[in-house]
């Protein structure tokens, strides 16, 4: 409970896992987790959406990042049932949906990177790649996913 008690002290809430299609949300192979892209919405329902750039400032889309993680630490709290078995974040990829001009994809996914430091520490300074796309699914701002260690 220690990690969930960090997040609650950040000021944050884990929220219910869910999922748009016929996948898991997290593949297990030993003690390394492949966690499938997230999105940001809550309850079934998307919070943060559009592309990143004219339409959507870097602000709002670190917002929609954050948020992505959460539902990503939810999906592994799902699959192994307390956020303490995890070693370190191994990588994350984030997908911002991008205007054509815009190119700080990588100040979007900071507010990813961020989380999962003040969250885990060191073990969460993951590798990472941002990637800008025209499009993501449901035309939320942007989508995460990640590779996480997990104790034995």
């Amino acid at each position: 409970m220690r990690i969930e008690n960090k997040i609650s002290e950040l000021g944050y809430t884990l929220p219910e896992v869910s999922s748009a299609g016929l996948y898991k949300p997290v593949r297990r192979v030993g003690n390394v987790l492949y966690v499938s892209g997230q999105i940001p919405w809550v309850n079934g329902e998307v919070k943060y959406w559009g592309r990143a750039g004219k339409e959507r400032d870097i602000e709002y889309a670190q917002d929609a990042a954050r948020l992505c993680v959460l539902n990503m630490l939810a999906a592994v709290k799902s699959e192994v049932g307390d956020l303490d078995k995890i070693k370190q974040i191994v990588k994350i990829t984030v997908m911002v949906n991008s205007d054509a001009d815009f190119d700080k994809q990588h100040i979007v996914a900071n507010g990813a990177s961020q989380l999962l430091i003040d969250i885990f520490g060191e073990e969460g300074r993951a590798a990472r790649s941002a990637i800008g796309v025209s499009q993501l699914p449901l035309n939320v701002t942007v989508e995460v996913e990640g590779i996480i260690e997990i104790e034995e």
